[in-house]
C-alpha cells in the first residue's frame, strides 16, 4: 500500500507540479535567517530530476542525489530486513545514523558559506 501510495504521490508532483512556476511554500528559516536549510530546493530538485534535467536538479540541490538512493536503501531494509538482517543492523545503528546526521550538518554548513 505504501508503495502504490508513492507512486501516486509521484506521478502527481511529475505531472501537475512545477515548483519554479508554481508559488510552493517558502522554507521558514530561509525566511528567518537568510540561510538555507539541507532541504531547500530539493522540491525543484526532484521535479527537475524527474523530467531528465539532471543539471538542473544538480544546481538546486545536489545532496539530493544521495539521499534519494540512501531513501531507497532505507526502504529496501524494511521490506527485506527480515531477510537481511545485517542491512537493517547496518542501517540502524548508531554509527551509521551519526554519520548521517553529520553529514547533513556539514552540507548545512557548506551550502551557505559558498
Amino acid at each position: 500500500m505504501a508503495i502504490g501510495f508513492a507512486a501516486v504521490a509521484i506521478v502527481l508532483f511529475y505531472g501537475l507540479n512545477d515548483p519554479a512556476r508554481v508559488r510552493s511554500p517558502k522554507c521558514v528559516l530561509k525566511v528567518v535567517t537568510g540561510f538555507d536549510c539541507p532541504g531547500c530546493g530539493a522540491q525543484r530538485a526532484l521535479h527537475a530530476l524527474l523530467h531528465g534535467h539532471i543539471c538542473e536538479a544538480w544546481s538546486y540541490n545536489p545532496f539530493l542525489f544521495f539521499l534519494v538512493p540512501l531513501a531507497a536503501l532505507y526502504s529496501l531494509g524494511e521490506f527485506f530486513g527480515a531477510r537481511y538482517p545485517n542491512l537493517e543492523k547496518i542501517l540502524y545503528s548508531r554509527v551509521f545514523l551519526y554519520m548521517l546526521i553529520l553529514c547533513i550538518v556539514a552540507w548545512w554548513i557548506l551550502r551557505n558559506l559558498f
